[in-house]
């Protein structure tokens, strides 16, 4: 199952027994299903759903707190919405139930965002409103560089009050625009986190947290692993162009050499691969790191001298093509 499927086959059998809870989070479900409709010039109430069993636990949310009985309808998807949904209808007494849940106004008008008396309510009221927007709408993408819990919403208006209803929550979520659509999307990863856990979806949380955290360390071991690679690469650079300079050096200067100066250049060579640290304790008698680098620096500056005054290429041309020094 994809992690949208795990968070609402969890949320669906959350159940705050709270009656307030329950009308919050239904009326968020309807508004971010569908909501109002006009059929046969009346007011209908309809949620377009993805799981039947969502679907059948709405219906049953409508009868036992507004009376009414809703039809269930399974749709075959066609068109920009592939795949099976299903819808939950109420025709009968649809303006009712519009007004009873505050997607209806007292003049008849359609609410474009959420009710007031639901974004003004409590923790569990504002928790409820998300979950039930995260039922009808929501989506959770794998942790990493795109990681998002985003909501699909009908409305700037309805947008708006989900980004206030997740601030009052301490949730940092943010509106915006995708190719003409609102959405409400949560990017930074503990506020995915937080979102999940407050929505009531505490198992998918955790799980989702743990494997943003493998991710994490993943991806630090794989930058530590890059480092190392690139600083090996540039150490191996920089001895195959020490080496070479040296070489064209003794080549440069022939007997002119001072004997300490080839002795350095002979240490250089002779173990390619040394630090200079450890070129000083081959040395005999052994040399400081700064004694051996002062004399193959000093080394390929005679050298470099001389085949200037002579017209000769200098101990760089030695370097091979891509080699940094």
């Amino acid at each position: 199952m994809s992690l949208t499927a795990d968070v609402k086959a969890e949320l669906i059998n959350v159940r705050d027994p709270r009656p307030t809870a329950r009308v919050a989070e239904l009326t968020s479900l309807l508004r971010f299903s569908g909501g109002l409709h006009s059929i046969a010039n009346r007011v209908a109430v309809e949620a377009e759903l993805d799981s039947d069993i969502l679907a059948r636990r709405t219906a049953r949310d409508l009868m036992e707190l507004y009376g009414v009985r809703p039809e269930l309808v399974h749709v075959q998807g066609s068109g920009a919405r592939g795949g099976s949904h299903y819808a939950v209808r109420v025709i009968e007494g649809g303006e009712t139930l519009a007004r009873q849940t505050g997607l209806l106004d007292q003049r008849r008008r359609p609410v474009r965002g959420l009710p007031n008396k639901l974004t003004t309510g409590s923790r569990g009221d504002l928790a409820a409103i998300w979950r039930g927007a995260f039922l009808a709408a929501g989506s959770l993408s794998e942790p990493g560089r795109s990681a998002a819990l985003e909501i699909t919403c009908p409305s700037p208006e309805a947008a708006m009050a989900l980004v206030g209803a997740a601030h009052r929550l301490g949730i940092a979520g943010k509106a915006r625009e995708v190719r003409g659509v609102p959405r409400v999307v949560v990017r930074e990863g503990e506020a995915i986190r937080a979102a999940l856990a407050a929505m009531g979806a505490e198992k998918a949380a955790a799980e989702w947290d743990q494997l943003r955290q493998r991710r994490e360390v993943r991806a630090g071991v794989n930058r530590l692993v890059n480092f190392d690679d690139a600083n090996l690469r540039r150490s191996a650079q920089a001895a195959v162009a020490a080496c070479a300079r040296v070489e064209r050096a003794l080549e440069i200067l022939g007997d002119e050499v001072p004997d300490h100066l080839r002795e350095a250049g002979a240490l250089r060579l002779a173990h390619r691969d040394a630090s200079l640290d450890e070129l000083g304790h081959h040395a005999d008698p052994p040399l400081t790191k700064d004694a051996v680098a002062g004399r193959i620096r000093r080394l390929l500056a005679m050298a470099d001298k001389k085949a200037d005054a002579e017209g000769l290429p200098g101990t760089e041309s030695a370097v091979p093509a891509g080699i940094e020094d």
